[in-house]
C-alpha cells in the first residue's frame, strides 16, 4: 500500500533559497523584539514553515514538546511516506508505546519512525525536548532530505561532553561542523536543557541553509517533486 503524503524533495530543499538576505519582510509575531534569531524566525514563518501558538505570539521561549519538534521537523525537511510500500498501513502504535493513533501527531511519528529519525519508541508526546535529542533528530532528517553519505569529521573540544548521551555524539559533532549548533561563550552544548521553540525554529533554518550552500555534499533521487512550504509546522498541544 502506497501512501501520497507530501513527496520527499531532495533537490528542491537545496533550491529553497534560505539566504541570510532573504529574510522576511513582515511577519505576524509580536512577540519576537530582541529574541536571538528573529529574522530567521521571521524567514520560515514567511515561507510556511513555523506557525505561533496563537496567530500573534510564537512563544520562542517556551519548550518544545516532542509532538511539536517531530512535527516540526516532518514538515520542514518534507518526509513523507511517498518511497516506501506497505502491505499493512502503519500507525503510531506500531513503533511507539506512548504515541496515539488518529491523533494530530500521528502521522509525523510514524515518518519520523519510517525515515529513520531513532525518535525513542518510549517518548512522551507531551514531554520537553532537550538539546541533544532535537539536534539529533535535526541531523538524521538533514541527512535524509539532503540524501547526505555518512562522514567522519574533525571534532570539537565540548567542555561537558560526559553530559551528551553517547547515541548523540556524532550527530552533536555534526551539527556544530555544519553551523547549525554551536557551544556557549564556556565551551558547553547543554545537552539536556530543554529546547525553546526559538533554538528549535533557528536550529531548522541553519540546517536548511546548508544543505542550499552545499548542494555537492548531495546525491538527490530522481524522483523529487517541487517542494512548497507547509502551514502546519509547530502546530498544536499535545
Amino acid at each position: 500500500m502506497k501512501h501520497t503524503w507530501t513527496a520527499v524533495a531532495a533537490a528542491s530543499v537545496l533550491t529553497f533559497a534560505l539566504s541570510t538576505q532573504a529574510f522576511a519582510a513582515s511577519s505576524n509575531f509580536t512577540d519576537l523584539t530582541n529574541v536571538e534569531g528573529k529574522d530567521k524566525i521571521e524567514s520560515l514563518q514567511e515561507r510556511g514553515y513555523i506557525s505561533g501558538v496563537t496567530a500573534t505570539q510564537f512563544k520562542p521561549n517556551q519548550t518544545i514538546t516532542s509532538s511539536q519538534g517531530v512535527q516540526l521537523l516532518v514538515n520542514s525537511f518534507k518526509l513523507s511516506l511517498d518511497d516506501y510500500k506497505f502491505i499493512k498501513a502503519p500507525e503510531a502504535s506500531d513503533s511507539y508505546t506512548k504515541v496515539k493513533d488518529n491523533v494530530w501527531y500521528s502521522d509525523a511519528f510514524i515518518i519520523a519512525a519510517v525515515n529513520g529519525l531513532e525518535v525513542p519508541r518510549a517518548i512522551e508526546p507531551s514531554g520537553k525536548l532537550t538539546r541533544e535529542q532535537f539536534t539529533n533528530f535535526t541531523v538524521a532528517a538533514m541527512q535524509k532530505a539532503g540524501n547526505l553519505p555518512q562522514i567522519n569529521v574533525e571534532p570539537v573540544t565540548i567542555k561537558d561532553e560526559s553530559k551528551i548521551t553517547a547515541a548523540y555524539q556524532g550527530a552533536i559533532q555534526r551539527s556544530l561542523a555544519w553551523n547549525i549548533t554551536e557551544l556557549d561563550s564556556s565551551g558547553n552544548f547543554d545537552p539536556t536543557q530543554p529546547i525553546t521553540r526559538a533554538e528549535a525554529a533557528v536550529m531548522i533554518y541553519n540546517a536548511l541553509q546548508y544543505l542550499q550552500e552545499h548542494p555537492e555534499l548531495s546525491n538527490p533521487t530522481t524522483d523529487n517533486t517541487s517542494m512548497t512550504p507547509s502551514d502546519d509546522a509547530v502546530e498544536g498541544e499535545s
